[in-house]
């Protein structure tokens, strides 16, 4: 291949895309809606047909399509219809009615980020308390594994209910769900961050005399950091899902949770795929969120970027 093909504006700008990080985003977006957009007309295909057979209409494919794309409660909306839905309840809503969803979105997300904030500290004491303590690493441990053994669906209503009699209700139920969920990725994390630093830097610290806080606080904690954002990335994304299921048992008339239910029961497709919408963006933006404090944190402390 010659250079001038190499350099030439198309195969450049083309290579630049593939090489990025837009190129490859937008291809699978791409396959995505045309997976959905078929599989649409596959599920809603069957009711679609038996209108048309009770109608005594001859039909055609475009028609089919064209019906199976615009059902009011399809087993599977179009991409076009859930966006109609998200445009109607984010913008044509003011944020302080209950039919909007950026008012769903913030009572799922403050109890997503008070069971967070409760679960990255209880993670980190934790890890701090097995690393130093070796009765509680041979038996906190295996205990911290089996409580995430326990499905989470089972024991949401028993929390609600057993808080709900202390008279703790509201958002305290489902932050304490959250917590119970991402909490064991911080600990095990931790766990690995502050038992990494190399054996020869803790032989060093312990001929100078250094304390056990002070190995601590200028040693095992700033090698742990790395670990610890990538602990909280995945206890975020996990906290958001905590937040939604105890929204569930709790027939919560606010939060993403509440729109699903309410969605489920009256059969309402477009509303229930315009919530996962939601919370799938607010789940990305929440990890986003903790990349962002994660880059300005390491390059603070003198990381390399």
């Amino acid at each position: 291949m010659t250079d001038a093909a190499v350099t030439a504006p198309g195969v450049s700008w083309f290579s630049r895309l593939k090489d990025s990080r837009v190129g490859p985003v937008s291809f699978m977006i791409l396959v995505i809606m045309v997976i959905w957009y078929a599989g649409a007309v596959y599920l809603n295909a069957p009711r679609v047909i038996e209108q048309f057979e009770r109608g005594k209409v001859q039909w055609t494919a475009s028609q089919l399509m064209d019906k199976a794309w615009s059902m009011k409660r399809p087993i599977l909306p179009a991409p076009h219809q859930v966006a109609v839905e998200l445009n109607k309840t984010i913008f044509q809503k003011k944020i302080t009615s209950k039919r909007s969803l950026v008012f769903h979105a913030w009572i799922t997300t403050s109890s997503t980020l008070l069971g967070f904030a409760m679960g990255g500290l209880l993670g980190i004491l934790l890890a701090a308390g097995i690393v130093h303590v070796r009765t509680l690493d041979r038996s906190l441990m295996p205990w911290i594994i089996a409580s995430q053994t326990i499905p989470i669906l089972a024991i949401a209503p028993m929390i609600v209910v057993v808080l709900g009699n202390l008279g703790l209700t509201g958002v305290i139920p489902k932050a304490i769900i959250s917590m119970y969920l991402c909490f064991f990725p911080v600990a095990i994390g931790m766990v690995k961050g502050l038992r990494s630093p190399d054996p020869l830097q803790m032989d060093l610290m312990r001929t100078y005399s250094a304390s056990t806080s002070q190995i601590f606080w200028n040693l095992r904690w700033p090698s742990s950091v790395p670990f610890l954002f990538a602990s909280l990335k995945v206890a975020v994304a996990i906290s958001l899902v905590g937040a939604i299921v105890g929204e569930l048992p709790t027939g919560a008339v606010a939060g993403l949770g509440a729109r699903l239910l309410a969605g489920s029961y009256y059969g309402q497709t477009v509303q229930i795929w315009s919530a996962l919408v939601v919370a799938s963006v607010l789940g990305m933006a929440l990890v986003y969120t903790i990349g962002l404090i994660e880059k300005f944190t390491l390059k603070a402390m003198g990381a390399k970027s």
